[in-house]
């Protein structure tokens, strides 16, 4: 977009890294996704572990280990429009929710909060994000939370429901794709990702129906193959589909009897989904992961513009949710 459109440049798109290794102070910043800018943590290489210490001493003096990504943002601009949702923050080496509540608190106090009160993705209205979150458990209604009888809700022009079979969710987003494009199947981090070293394995299994996770990281959605593979969150958050298939897998599960969704750790395959924060001293419970898990599969459910379908692994979540979810073929 920025390549194409005129009086704007590719370079004008930034990732905190380069900001921070920038030595121009910007008159503003535009910061999407600031939900997921990093505090200090174990990154993903030794090379960025060393450019976030070496940042961080070239803008405050020292290697303060408080400083997060979004200091580096506020040190080198004048003005900052930060678009923020906690909602999404999907693991533990982002911004830590207190961070963001002290951010929109500021905001709030300054009279510079701007709620989005609105959502032009999902064609099922204003309503269903916040369904889907309530559903998960990250609302206040206590029919949602305590898993109490109700009704699932109809969004009127919106395909939503759950399937009882993997291999007939993956044959209606074939058929999907087929007549509008852009239909694909996702999932969370239930499985371990054995087709990274070797590519004749399969990662995912369910009842006879064999899968591979994302074959590349970049502009997956859009690369050959991606029909016949899975999209982990890391692929598909920010981007819009068609149809979105979700298998939540056993990673998220449901106590019938305490009403409660619980997070299944030695199910959850996502490495830096569940480190505990050496840097800063933090271990992260059970119920810390649960929020990461709870935040990754409210964003996968709300990829899909014209529809979304489910499947559940875990029989007891798939009863809870059955109570919000329509079920196929009934």
């Amino acid at each position: 977009m920025f390549r194409k459109t005129p009086g704007l440049h590719p370079d004008m798109v930034m990732t905190a890294f380069e900001v921070g290794e920038s030595e121009k102070v910007f008159d503003l910043l535009l910061v999407d996704e600031a939900h997921r800018l990093n505090q200090r943590a174990n990154e993903s290489s030794g090379v960025q572990n060393r450019k976030f210490r070496e940042i961080t001493e070239t803008l405050f003096g020292s290697d303060d280990t408080s400083k997060t990504q979004l200091d580096w943002i506020k040190a080198r601009s004048r003005h900052q429009i930060v678009l923020v949702d906690a909602a999404q923050s999907v693991r533990p080496a982002d911004v830590p929710s207190e961070l963001l509540e002290e951010l929109v608190g500021s905001a709030r106090a300054g009279g510079r909060l701007y709620p989005l009160m609105s959502q032009m993705r999902v064609a099922a209205g204003d309503d269903y994000v916040g369904y889907v979150r309530r559903m998960l458990g990250g609302g206040h209604t206590s029919a949602f939370v305590l898993g109490e009888a109700v009704h699932p809700q109809d969004f009127e022009g919106y395909d939503f429901r759950m399937f009882d079979s993997v291999a007939a969710m993956q044959a209606a987003v074939r058929a999907r794709d087929v007549e509008v494009g852009l239909s694909r199947l996702l999932a969370g981090h239930a499985w371990e990702w054995k087709s990274r070293g070797d590519r004749a394995a399969f990662d995912i299994e369910i009842d006879g129906v064999q899968l591979r996770w994302n074959s590349t990281q970049t502009d997956w959605i859009a690369s050959p193959g991606s029909l016949e593979e899975v999209g982990s969150i890391h692929t598909v958050q920010g981007y819009d589909l068609n149809y979105a298939g979700v298998i939540i897998g056993r990673d998220l599960r449901y106590d019938p009897v305490a009403g409660q969704l619980f997070v299944d750790r030695g199910s959850y395959f996502d490495t830096k989904g569940k480190e505990n924060n050496r840097q800063l001293g933090v271990v992260y419970s059970d119920e810390d992961l649960l929020r990461f898990v709870r935040n990754v599969y409210a964003v996968l459910l709300t990829r899909g513009i014209r529809g979304t379908y489910v499947f559940v692994q875990d029989e007891g979540l798939g009863e809870y949710l059955g109570r919000f979810i329509p079920r196929f073929g009934f």
